[in-house]
């Protein structure tokens, strides 16, 4: 069992507040309105043998101050339970063959367009489910329309990613699959780090979204408006943990702490 780390006191810490961007005028003289930052943590290369909450209470509970929100990579939640596949170990059926070469290729990244995402998707969602949705997504491209194909086939086939060079190995030949119960995940990793607010999230150059989460003190889309920037970054820089604090908090640089 990880041991439970309490946020190390600092004096008095001001409640989580959002703030949104632009800025105010006071006393006829603007002023930029201070923003949260993400200082993102730097680890060791997780992978299956790994605990999520003992990487965070190793490399993010040193620098835990009252107020602060946890984000972490859905990505490195899906690795250390062993969700991540490498292409040489999948077998794709017909069905996935032929299935896949019916999908647009976009620059947010090879998604179901190879046999072996797609076979990825059939064993996740179910033959029917997808088959489902191809028909419903071929509709969809009649009309005009974009997007409905993961619309019914969910959020397990549109979490899927390819493989891609730019990857951190060994990952980067393997097929990542959605992490399990990511609201589960983000209960244990708060009751392990103090209470404090976590989220689990999908964060590329794209956008994102927030998969799970638990005591998070501000809305998914004030998170995601923090994190617009991708600072957790979706190459090589193993920063699976972002510490979100408030500028009257930090008492540490935005630049990665590193391992």
């Amino acid at each position: 069992m990880p041991t439970v780390v309490s946020p190390r006191p600092v004096a008095s810490p001001s409640r989580t507040h959002y703030a949104p961007s632009g800025a105010a005028k006071k006393n006829g003289a603007a002023h930029s309105i201070a923003r949260p930052t993400c200082i993102p943590i730097q680890t060791h290369t997780l992978g299956a043998h790994d605990s999520i909450v003992e990487a965070a209470v190793r490399y993010v509970a040193p620098h835990l101050q009252p107020g602060d929100v946890l984000v972490v990579s859905e990505k490195a939640l899906g690795c250390t339970q062993g969700r991540a596949i490498p292409v040489a170990n999948i077998s794709a059926r017909p069905l996935a063959r032929l299935l896949s070469r019916f999908v647009t290729k976009t620059p947010a990244g090879i998604g179901l367009g190879i046999p072996e995402t797609m076979e990825m998707a059939l064993r996740e969602c179910g033959a029917v489910r997808i088959l489902l949705a191809a028909a419903v997504g071929a509709l969809g491209k009649l009309l005009g329309r974009r997007g409905w194909f993961y619309r019914v086939a969910g959020r397990r086939a549109s979490s899927i990613d390819g493989p891609c060079s730019y990857t951190l190995p060994p990952y980067n030949t393997c097929v990542s699959l959605a992490p399990l119960d990511p609201d589960g995940a983000a209960r244990e990793l708060s009751d392990a780090l103090g209470n404090i607010g976590i989220a689990i999230v999908d964060i590329n150059d794209l956008g994102g979204e927030v998969l799970g989460s638990y005591r998070l003190p501000i809305s998914d889309r004030e998170l995601m408006d923090t994190l617009r920037s991708n600072p957790l970054g979706q190459e090589s820089q193993r920063t699976p943990f972002g510490i979100v604090r408030q500028p009257l908090e930090a008492t540490l640089s935005p630049s990665t702490i590193e391992a």
